[in-house]
Order: structure tokens, then sequence, then C-alpha cells
């Protein structure tokens, strides 16, 4: 029986249409991923990578970026340049059909593109669209044409401006701060991501040149391909012949590689146009495997990563009962065994190329896994057979992971027992929430009783539990999983997570969706926040990449001006504050006059003049330690969701992200010294 229709105003007329552009405006976060910082970068990531195909496909060798004042990007290559004659279909300059129409552009079929990392043809179109200006100047053909754009559409049609003999493509544009709000490029991660491309790309000259400090914007009709502009500019340019091993050596440079050859294979197989793999085992225990599909960073790995471990497991266990280095079946080794110590970059370059999403971050072409295991297995074992020396290493390393791996199971069993990790046998430290709902629950993770006893105090009973930590934590980037778990310190909070640890680590258990770092202003708390942080990237990574762990943001300074209280998280919010209100410090406490002097009454005006006196003087106190506060004043200061601020955990760059642990954790101490020297004046120390 059909349900007796209900009275609706819902008819065509409700159906919006969005043309052109406007999808990309209304839903950015489904074309760049986020409007964040990750998303206002990807920007320039979408523009470089059509130069990038240029020089893939031997058109250009020479890509130019600039940072530009009122942040503006400049991207220049030298490649064919964009055509702009009319579009048989369109009937407007191919050029303007590129930039102002989704799913359009030379990478879907025919000649224009052997291999490429476009794969939705919304490139171009898409950070048009999110600009306020957009310029593209072409040249090609004897001449220099341009159009220009605001937020996705045309001012007027292409237009010739002069002759030319130059072949290239200038992009410039300018972000539009009603979708990104007021960001800044970051010069740095853009010198990153740009050397890493440079690795990927052999025979590429890379520049990266910033102009924001400048006051007349150069203009780009002046540029002349990769010569000295002649401007006072922040500069870095990038060429390497080496590719994959050059960059497998610059990833390595702060580790001791344990074999002195570089693995590194290229070849080109049926179905894919190359498949490029280079290693190094070092003496670490964290693996680092970069995964790249036509140049395109995939930070979640894909095919070609799953194709390449399944192959290094087997090659390995072949080449180790080969060898008669493993006799027992039972010891054979397992996929994290011979991950342990890894450094490799896999490269796959494809002409019909699937990713999992616009922003590419995994690789979803299945004839890659097949094409890896083949190419990477003959390779790498006849590597094995031919440096001997290298070989033994490489086992020898992957039979110490095996025999760890065995060790912190059994030290995994004996600990982490059977129902501890679903609140049966919660430490005995942990001041748990009654909430039970993840989702609004939060661990708080504080330095000392003190402190942990002041939180319990001040917390929210229903939604906040309290984890106070006795000093500091073992250091884990120099110990294995089983020494780890006999510290008390880090087992506690491994079971107050509830997630497990290790090959047995389970996301969905997460007891607590907010898990905050709440440690003094000092360099100690520093130093205990630094040890959290390692523990967190090295073992649960997952959980700062969804966005699970945070910062704790206690003030600095208390100040009481009458019956006002403001709190200052910054030294320089303090004295602005004090400054612009003509404030002093009471620096000692009001005391009476006795004895000698004058006797004679205060006038009614000097009563005044020493009201206003007394109006001006605050009075001041410095935290240095969470245990130092009230209960009262941490509840209201970093524990009240409407009043604290938390800086959230978040890994832009990974690989540099591993450096900066490996420097300041690991065991090379001239490295570290270096960096410390280096970075001396950025750091806050409160002595």
């Amino acid at each position: 029986m059909a349900k007796e229709e209900k009275k609706s105003n819902y008819g065509a007329d409700d159906i919006t249409v969005l043309e052109g552009l406007e999808p990309v405006r209304k839903r950015p976060g489904m074309y760049i991923g986020t409007t964040g910082p990750d998303g206002f970068h990807h920007l320039v990531w979408e523009i470089f990578d059509n130069s990038r195909d240029e020089a893939m496909g031997g058109f250009a060798n020479d890509v130019e970026i600039v940072l530009l004042p009122n942040n503006r990007i400049r991207v220049t290559d030298n490649g064919r340049g964009i055509p702009v004659d009319i579009h048989s279909k369109t009937k407007v300059s191919a050029l303007e059909v590129i930039m102002t129409t989704l799913h359009a552009g030379g990478k879907f079929g025919g000649e224009g593109y052997k291999v490429s990392g476009g794969l939705h043809g919304v490139g171009a179109s898409v950070v048009n669209a999110l600009s306020t200006y957009c310029r593209v100047d072409v040249f090609r053909d004897g001449g220099h044409y341009f159009q220009e754009y605001s937020i996705g559409k045309k001012k007027a049609a292409v237009k010739k401006i002069e002759n030319s003999k130059l072949n290239g493509t200038v992009t410039t544009f300018e972000p539009d701060e009603t979708i990104f709000g007021k960001q800044e490029y970051d010069f740095k991660r853009i010198v990153n991501h740009m050397r890493q491309q440079a690795y990927l790309v052999k025979g590429l000259k890379l520049a990266i040149i910033d102009c924001t400090h400048l006051e007349k914007m150069p203009d780009a009709t002046e540029v002349q391909y990769f010569r000295e502009l002649g401007i006072d500019a922040h500069s870095y340019t990038f060429y390497f012949e080496g590719g994959l091993a050059s960059l497998i050596r610059f990833n390595n440079q702060v580790q001791k590689p344990i074999h002195k050859n570089i693995f590194y294979v290229e070849k080109k197989v049926e179905g894919v146009e190359s498949v490029e793999i280079a290693l190094q085992y070092v003496d670490d225990m964290s693996s680092r495997i970069t995964g790249f599909a036509n140049n395109i960073y995939n930070p979640e790995g894909g095919t070609h990563i799953t194709g390449f471990k399944t192959a290094l497991t087997r090659t390995l266990n072949t080449y180790a009962k080969k060898s008669n280095t493993v006799k027992d079946t039972a010891d054979a080794f397992t996929g994290d065994d011979v991950l342990e110590g890894l450094t490799c970059v896999v490269s796959v370059k494809l002409q019909e190329i699937q990713f999992e999403g616009q922003t590419k971050a995994k690789l979803g072409s299945m004839e890659a896994q097949g094409a890896v295991a083949t190419v990477f297995g003959e390779a790498f074992s006849m590597f094995l057979e031919e440096n001997p020396d290298d070989a033994k290493a490489i086992i020898n390393k992957s039979i110490l992971a095996m025999r760890a791996r065995k060790a912190a199971k059994a030290a995994k069993d004996s600990i982490l027992r059977k129902g501890a990790l679903e609140g049966m046998t919660l430490p005995g430290k942990l001041a748990d929430c009654q909430s039970k709902d993840a989702s609004e629950s939060e661990l708080f993770i504080v330095e000392g009783d003190s402190a942990g006893g002041t939180a319990k105090t001040g917390r929210d009973r229903r939604t906040q539990a309290i984890l106070p930590l006795r000093g500091k934590i073992l250091n884990i980037e120099r110990a294995r999983l089983d020494k780890m778990l006999a510290s008390e310190q880090i087992t506690n909070l491994v079971v107050a997570l509830g997630t497990a640890i290790g090959d047995t680590f389970n996301i969905d258990k997460l007891r607590y969706h907010k898990i905050i770092i709440a440690t003094d202003a000092d360099v100690d708390g520093a130093h205990i926040r630094t040890l959290l942080l390692t523990l967190f990237y090295r073992y649960f990574k997952p959980l700062i990449d969804a966005g699970f762990i945070y910062i704790a943001q206690p003030p600095l300074y208390k100040l009481k001006h009458g019956k006002e209280i403001h709190y200052f998280y910054l030294e320089e919010e303090k004295d602005k504050f004090l400054s612009v209100n003509k404030l002093q410090i009471n620096e000692t406490a009001d005391t009476e006059i006795e004895g000698g002097g004058d006797t004679t009454e205060p006038t009614e005006e000097e009563e005044a003049k020493e009201e206003i006196k007394k109006s001006k003087k605050v009075t001041i106190q410095r935290y240095k330690g969470l245990g130092e506060m009230n209960a009262e004043e941490l509840a209201e200061t970093t524990m009240d969701v409407h009043n604290r601020i938390l800086r959230q955990v978040t890994i832009e760059d990974a690989v540099g992200a591993d450096r900066v642990i490996d420097i300041l954790m690991g065991n090379d101490v001239p490295s570290r010294k270096s960096f410390i020297q280096s970075n001396a004046k950025m750091a806050r120390l409160d002595i």
C-alpha cells in the first residue's frame, strides 16, 4: 500500500544548479581537502604540477616559483605554453577553457601528456575559482598572450600583447581571503616540497624565490626564464641528477646507515611507464617509506606501497632461508621485522592513473601493485646476491627486529592482560571521567602529583579525566617496545588510552577524543612535552593524523586591576596591555607612614590625585607551573572549554617532523648540537 502523500513545497524550482566554477567556491574542501594551511598551499602544488608535468614529458627543464607581495604567487615554466587557439567545441580560446571550466585539460587522452599528475582536470580552474586575482601569460607560437580573471571569471578575452621568441607559461594568483581567511604562505614549507619534487624529476632546475618583502611587485611580463632577478630576495635553486638515490642520502643525513650501498632500480614494465625505487637501512627502529605516483606525494600510500612491502618481506625471507641465516620456519620475518630502520622511496609513473580523492593522498591503480612487486623483487634479489656484506647487515637487522618483536609480545602479554584496555584494570593514578562516550571525553596528561591534584579538583568530572606523570617519561626514540612497556609511566598511559600499542593498536578503542598535554611553562615542561610528542609520533601517529592530540596553553601571567582580573599567554600581550592602559606594576604592598612628616589633612584635590594614582597600580603574578594555580584558576584558564586555549598537534611535513625528532631525540649528538646552535635564538627560555 502506498504511503499517504504529505503536502510539500519541494519542487523543481528548489533544485539548485551550480554553473561554471560555482561548485568550487560552494564546497572548496571537495577539491583541495581543506581551507586551512594544507589547502592554502595546495593551490601552489596544483599550479606547479602543471609545470612539472611539462618537465616530465620532456618539454621543460626550468620552473620558477616566486612569492610576491600582497600574498601573490607566480609560477613560471619554459614548457610549450598553454594552447591559446580557439577550441572547436566551446568557440573560445583553449586557455580560457582550461582556466574557467572544470574537468578540462590535456590529460584525458590524446597526445597532450603521456604521463601526468593531473587526473580530474580541475587543478588550474580550482585555483582560479578560489583566487580574487589570477593572470596567465602564455609564450608560444611567436607571441605573448595573456588573460586575467577574478573568482574564476574572465575579465576580458585572451589578448596578444607582443611578439616573443620565448616559450612557456606564467601563472600569477592571489587566494581569496573570504575563503581562506588571513593566511600567509610558508616559504620554508614550499621550499621543502619543491626540493622533494626536484629529486623526482632528473634534470629539472627548480628555483624558489621569496620577494614578499619588496615594495614593488616584479612584473610577470618582464620575466626572462631563470636568470638572476638582480633584486634582494631569499632564494633556493635545486637540481639533482641522482634522482631517488640522492633523496635517500638527504633523508638519511642525520642517520647511521648499516650498509654502504644504496639500492636503486628504475624500469619500465607493461602497463606502467616507470617503476623507480631506492632504499637504505639505518641504525634506527622506525621506518620511513615515501610513496609517489606521477610525482604526486601519497601520504596515505596506496597500491605501489602495498606491492613494495609484499615483495620486500618475500625477498628477504627467501634470501635468509637460502643463505641458512634463518633455519626455523617459525622464525620467518614478518612485514614489521623487515621494515625496521628502512628508509625508502617508491615512485611510479602511469598513463592511466587512479587516486582515491582529488587531493591524491592514496594511489588506487591496481596495476601499480604487481608492477612494483615484480620490478623490486627481481632487482633486490640481485642486489643481495651481488652485495653479500650489505645483505648480511640487512638480514641481521631484521633478525634483531624479529627477536625484539617476540620479546615485546611477551612483555605485552604480561603487562597488558586481556581486559586491561577495556577499563577493567585502569591505572590507579588515573582519575577517570564519568562519560563512556569517547567523542566528548578528554584526557589531561599533567606534570606531577601537585598539578594532578589541582586538575582533579578543578575538572569537569563528567567529561574530563586526569593522568599525572611522575617526572620525565622514557625517551622511546632510543628504546624498543619491550623496554618501553617495562616503564610504569608509559604503561599507565597506554592502558588509559585503551588503543593498545604496536601490532595490536586499534584506534577504534580510543577512550578519549581529546588527549591534552598540560605541562609547565619552563624548560623541564618543554622537555616532558617533547618526550610525549615523540611517543605519540612513533607509536600513536594515527591519533595525531585524526586530530586527537592537543597541547594546553596555560597563561603565563595573572594581572589584577582593582576587581578586574586579566590572564596573558605571552609576554608581549602583557606588556602591550600595561602600555595601552598606562598601568604600573605594584611592586610593594601599601603601607602606612607612621610618625613625622606632615600631619595636615589632604585636600580633596590631593585625595583625587592619590586615587587616580592607586587606580593605575596593578598586581601581577607569573605562573611557572600548573601546581602554582589553585583549582579555580586552572579550571578557568586551562580546562574550561569556553575560555581555554588548545593547540592541536598536526603533521604538515612528515619527513621534516621525522628528521627533527631524529635530531633532538636520537643518538647523533653532533647533529643535535648543530641544530640547537642554529635555532638557539628562536627558543623561549624562562630562566
